[in-house]
């Protein structure tokens, strides 16, 4: 594929942007980073404003869409219209409370061999890929035992 300049300036420009973090997406990031939970964007939103009261949601949401661009945080998607962040960005599982829905990070290796697997038996050509475990954490099933 050959480029224009023009195409070429705008791929440069479009890059040098990215890489600018403004107080809002630093803000954003950082409350982000400091929870061990994966907040929706409304939590965010909620803890974003303390530190800027005039903050709108809709800045928000699109901060959280730049980086998730540029590789900074991970949206897991729950469902059609539920988006959860997760500042831990290297390649991880996920565990769900079915009965406080909190999601852990899983400190698992992935399975490599599942990809090989898959792969062989389509033919496809696999890069990664993502797997969700569901069941009730331990606070859970200790609340449970002392009722």
């Amino acid at each position: 594929m050959v480029t224009t300049p023009n195409k070429e300036k705008l791929r440069i420009k479009m890059k040098n942007k990215r890489t600018r973090l403004t107080r809002q997406r630093k803000i954003i990031l950082e409350t982000l980073q400091q929870t061990g939970s994966h907040p929706t964007a409304d939590w965010i939103y909620q803890k974003v404003r303390e530190q800027l009261p005039h903050i709108s949601l809709g800045t928000v949401y699109r901060n959280l869409n730049i980086l998730k661009k540029e590789g900074k945080i991970l949206e897991l998607k729950y469902g059609k219209d539920v988006s959860r962040f997760d500042a831990l960005t290297k390649d991880h599982y996920h565990f769900t409370c079915e009965k406080c829905h909190r999601i852990y990070d899983l400190d698992v290796a992935l399975n490599k061999d599942l990809e090989q697997m898959v792969a062989q038996k389509t033919g496809f050509k696999i890069t990664s890929h993502q797997a969700e475990f569901y069941g009730i954490c331990s606070d859970c099933q200790k609340s449970d035992s002392s009722n």
